[in-house]
């Protein structure tokens, strides 16, 4: 593996702020909006739907500028990590391995993820690229940003239809990571490897 680029949410970055947030904003508890988001994504959903049950006909991007308006924008620092972030992708740098992050995310995502100093090489979001997964264009943007021939980029995420189904199509090498409520009860048979934690992967590139 020339290079390693990695999903973001609940694969370097854990959604339970993302979702106390908006439970906050639509006021219900957070374990209502959590039983939600997973009953929607249960039935292969967006989780944005979740959003919807709470006050139907909402329009989500109207709701989002309102709570930027109200001051409540998105919020990520070093505590909505996941532990094994940091040593996985130092362990990968010092390998000499390229680390890449792109995701489907805003703006503001990309600027915050930049603001922790991760040992990264790059950092991309969807709405920076303007093209998001699971289009195809999402990963043949990958292909062009990330040293290596295809079969010599691996993308990690967590979703087997957002992440490992469209990369492998387009000729990436996928590893599906068990982690979130998506990686955990969808499989992802096709992935090259699949991994319970980012620095069980970080063994298998480096050995």
């Amino acid at each position: 593996m020339r290079s390693v680029v990695f999903d973001i949410g609940e694969t370097l970055t854990s959604d339970t702020r993302y979702w106390a947030d908006w439970a906050r904003w639509l006021g219900v508890p957070q374990h209502t909006m959590s039983a939600l988001v997973g009953g929607a994504l249960a039935r292969g959903l967006d989780n944005a739907e979740a959003i919807k049950i709470i006050r139907p006909g909402c329009d989500v991007p109207a709701e989002w500028a309102a709570r930027r308006a109200a001051g409540q924008d998105e919020h990520l620092d070093e505590s909505d990590l996941y532990p094994d972030v940091r040593p996985a992708l130092a362990r990968l740098s010092a390998a000499g391995v390229w680390v890449g992050i792109a995701g489907n995310q805003n703006h503001r995502v990309g600027d915050l993820l930049r603001s922790l100093h991760l040992p990264a090489d790059g950092i991309a979001t969807s709405a920076e690229w303007e093209v998001a997964k699971p289009a195809s264009s999402f990963f043949e943007r990958v292909i062009s940003w990330a040293p290596g021939a295809p079969a010599e980029i691996l993308y990690v995420g967590d979703h087997p239809q957002n992440d490992i189904t469209p990369a492998a199509a387009a000729g990436l090498r996928t590893a599906h990571l068990r982690r979130g409520p998506i990686g955990l009860t969808t499989a992802a048979p096709n992935a090259d490897w699949t991994v319970n934690s980012l620095l069980e992967l970080a063994d298998l590139i480096t050995r």
